[in-house]
């Protein structure tokens, strides 16, 4: 393996690679980051979601002009579903391939070799993806803005609460499809990663109906399903009953206090998938 090569997939430079202590831990961390965002913005599918966005935005408005004094609420539904579907996607697709392309390419031997740790890797690989994903979200976020802007609306704090919500929910499925790569194939950690996001999603909907079952294994086993699945629902809301009230993007909404709430979730589900994935990560053999 050639010198640039070593250089051009590590992309560390030589002070944060020899660093010591936990400023050089973050340092490491960083530079990882940092070589995963331009690694990622290279990648031409990331282009075709943004484009696949833009055209739901057009879709939106060609479907509020067609409803009845509906036009900012089709903007607002088509917006925030799209944030919440294509940057989880996204999300999935980059946590899967990335991790996996630099076992599959063999630059991780030279990344390995290196006074890094693996753990340092598999987080800066995280941070990377995350990184990409808020340039996404704060894209879509404000593509959807400008279109209900151009419809007469304004930007509410509902809307924002919405938004923001809908990047924690991204950076959740992020997290997982990176515990599924640090272990299994791309095709399996898409699979395992896409299965754990409509779970996620519809646990609330999953737990009624299985509270009807005759079965006692059938609930036992989809109580530990959700036990072990990240809430996602927590962060796609509207419309839906929250502590016996019902809350719309369109009306009256969560509170900050609950997106805070929620926030915290997400991020204790992050550090787990990440310390899990670290290890297994770490258990794995480069030979």
């Amino acid at each position: 393996m050639s010198n640039s090569a070593s250089k051009s997939s590590a992309g560390i430079s030589p002070s944060a690679a020899l660093g010591g202590g936990p400023l050089g831990s973050i340092g490491r961390v960083w530079a990882i980051a940092l070589n995963t965002f331009r690694e990622a913005a290279r990648i031409r599918v990331l282009y075709g979601v943004v484009i696949l966005v833009l055209m739901s935005n057009v879709l939106a408005l060609v479907l509020g002009e067609m409803s009845i004094y509906e036009e900012q609420r089709v903007s607002r539904d088509v917006g925030l579903a799209g944030i919440s579907i294509f940057g989880s996607l996204t999300a999935i697709f980059l946590g899967v391939f990335l991790l996996y392309g630099e076992v599959q390419r063999r630059t991780v031997h030279a990344i390995v070799s290196k006074p890094i740790q693996r753990w340092e890797f598999v987080v800066g690989k995280y941070v990377g993806m995350a990184l990409v994903l808020t340039v996404l979200v704060g894209l879509f976020g404000a593509a959807m803005a400008a279109m209900v802007t151009y419809q007469g609306g304004g930007v509410t704090s509902a809307l924002l609460k919405a938004v923001v919500l809908s990047w924690c929910e991204v950076l959740t499925v992020a997290a997982s499809a990176i515990f599924f790569s640090s272990f299994s194939s791309p095709f399996l950690s898409g699979i395992f990663a896409l299965a754990m996001f409509v779970i996620g999603r519809l646990t609330p909907d999953i737990a009624a109906a299985t509270e009807t079952a005759k079965s006692s294994w059938i609930r036992l086993v989809t109580k530990v399903t959700l036990e072990i699945v990240p809430d996602l629902h927590l962060y796609s809301v509207s419309g839906r009953n929250v502590d016996g009230d019902p809350v719309s993007v369109h009306g009256d909404f969560v509170s900050w206090g609950y997106v805070a709430t929620s926030a915290g979730h997400g991020f204790l589900w992050i550090v787990g998938l990440m310390a899990l994935a670290a290890l297994l990560f770490s258990r794995r053999d480069f030979a």
